[in-house]
């Protein structure tokens, strides 16, 4: 449980609800929905000297995990006939924007097994709205 106030007890800050403020204050707000499944690209910002550039890394999403500050997600994508997946926190400074490009459905809640394979994996597209 989040409280807004800090509370002590027996003279000393009660550590959890500090540590709740400080992780609260280093979240991003901008970070868009995605899910296991859809393809993204990630605007990253790259050091090469003395100069900084961005860098979009497009490709599909095959990992979530932990939460809240140390959250993180895979990116998998092709580049020519290899394989290269990058790990990024989400609530990284060097992450200018995540953009969802397609939103896609998969039964799974990590596509691990996507690297040994030879074939393209095929991913459904998932529509935001449902007709009735």
């Amino acid at each position: 449980m989040i409280t807004e106030e800090i509370y002590f007890k027996k003279g000393r800050v009660c550590m959890a609800n500090l540590v709740d403020k400080i992780n609260k204050k280093h979240m991003k707000p901008d970070v868009p929905e995605f899910r296991v499944g859809d393809i993204v690209r990630v605007d990253v910002w790259v050091k090469e000297g003395k100069k900084e550039r961005i860098q979009a890394f497009e490709g599909i999403v095959i990992a979530r995990k932990g939460s809240g500050v140390s959250e993180t997600f895979s990116v998998r994508k092709k580049s020519g006939s290899v394989g290269v997946v990058r790990v990024f926190p989400i609530n990284t400074p060097t992450i200018d924007k995540i953009t969802v490009v397609k939103k896609g459905m998969v039964r799974r809640a990590k596509l691990n097994f996507i690297k040994g394979m030879r074939k393209e994996y095929k991913v459904k597209e998932r529509n935001s709205v449902k007709e009735v």
